[in-house]
């Protein structure tokens, strides 16, 4: 019988205990006469299949930033870019995945790296994609023609079966995050891939300070009536700037000093990147937040159903994921599998963080849980 090596064929076995049945030659006959039809009896498998509560393959797990980026500039010396590899991106492995590059059983997350002047070329799939930057400059992605630029702290998302290419203009190399739903899609069987143009157009490759998408979107309350809301799955807005993300925390924060509230509890601002023409999530199977945490704050514990992938923006902390607590600083990654208690507190100072505070980049497969009636969270504070 030909099984996966991640989810291996549960032969029927008669096993002696509590309200199983009882062990005889003739339930043994049955079960091998159930071994031979590829059947498997609901009884010996319920606990596995339907637990009283997730319990997820994934673990927890911290990526050190700083390892990442040495591993990847290596690679931008040793493997070219182009066809057939298509990107340099190296993807985190979930030690509890059996070896799949998932960073969650649903969430692919993978620094890429792309050497000056390099292209990385055009191509285009149904899974859904966001960029995040959490330093340097000069690359641009070019989405559907419009060349997008890419800056410290910029968010950049791409709805699924948009072309779309990479080009570095500059002298320095440049490494960033990805963030997609290729676990997900994987699991469900349902991708598709094209590749497009070996070269983009000289139009494409020009570098605008701001996109076309920015200049008709990226204007806060304001919708063109040109665009109607809902003309494409994920959001129109491809480029989320750090500038607004940073003035909108510390405002939040502000607001909590003055008495007026607005953050998600005291010393925690927190905002979620949106589509500007609906309001929903910016992709149809991924969320994306941004969470500032003061100096000596620390967050309730809380645990929700669906996995979340974080990078440490800036500053530094404790974060404690299940049974495991770790110190981060800048650019490291971790995972939270479904159901496991997640916690943050913050050491951050001026000396190691722009905002004095812990700020933490996090993306995650609510959109999917939420639209399957399937999503549950709970805060010590606020069981729900």
């Amino acid at each position: 019988m030909t099984t996966s090596p991640d989810e291996p064929y549960a032969e029927p076995r008669a096993v002696a205990a509590a309200n199983r049945p009882e062990v005889t030659p003739d339930l043994e006959a049955l079960y091998r006469g159930f071994d031979r039809e590829l059947l498997v009896p609901l009884w010996t498998e319920i606990g596995d299949l339907m637990p009283i509560h997730p319990r997820s393959r994934a673990v927890p797990h911290l990526w050190r930033w700083h390892n990442l980026l040495r591993l990847a500039e290596r690679a931008g010396e040793l493997v070219p870019v182009g066809r057939g590899g298509e990107r340099r991106a190296i993807a985190l492995a979930n030690p509890g995945l059996a070896g799949r590059p998932f960073a969650t059983p649903t969430l692919w997350a993978a620094i890429q790296y792309l050497m000056p002047g390099e292209d990385a070329p055009e191509h285009r799939h149904t899974q859904h994609a966001f960029r995040f930057v959490v330093e340097g400059s000069g690359v641009w992605t070019v989405v559907g023609g419009d060349p997008v630029p890419m800056n410290r702290g910029d968010f950049l998302p791409q709805a699924g079966w948009n072309r779309h290419a990479h080009h570095n203009a500059t002298a320095a190399p440049m490494a960033w995050i990805d963030g997609l739903d290729i676990p997900f899609q994987y699991g469900v069987e349902s991708q598709f891939f094209e590749v497009g143009r070996d070269r983009l157009d000289p139009a494409e490759r020009t570098k605008p300070e701001r996109s076309r998408s920015e200049r008709l979107w990226g204007h806060a309350g304001l919708r063109p009536l040109s665009a109607p809301a809902g003309a494409a799955p994920g959001s129109p807005l491809l480029s989320y700037k750090w500038a607004v993300t940073d003035r909108a925390l510390d405002d939040q924060l502000a607001l909590e000093k003055e008495g007026h509230g607005g953050t998600v509890e005291p010393g925690h601002a927190a905002v979620r990147y949106v589509d500007p023409a609906g309001g929903g999530d910016v992709l149809p199977t991924i969320r994306a937040e941004f969470h500032r945490i003061v100096r000596g704050a620390q967050t309730a514990p809380s645990r929700e159903t669906g996995s979340s992938v974080y990078q440490v923006f800036d500053g530094s902390g404790t974060v404690t994921v299940g049974d495991r607590t770790w110190s981060v600083s800048r650019g490291d990654l971790f995972t939270v599998p479904s159901w496991t208690p997640f916690s943050a507190r913050s050491e951050a100072g001026a000396t190691d963080s722009d905002s004095g505070a812990l700020d933490l980049f996090r993306f995650g497969d609510a959109p999917i849980l939420e639209a399957l009636r399937l999503h549950r969270s709970t805060t010590d504070e606020d069981p729900r």
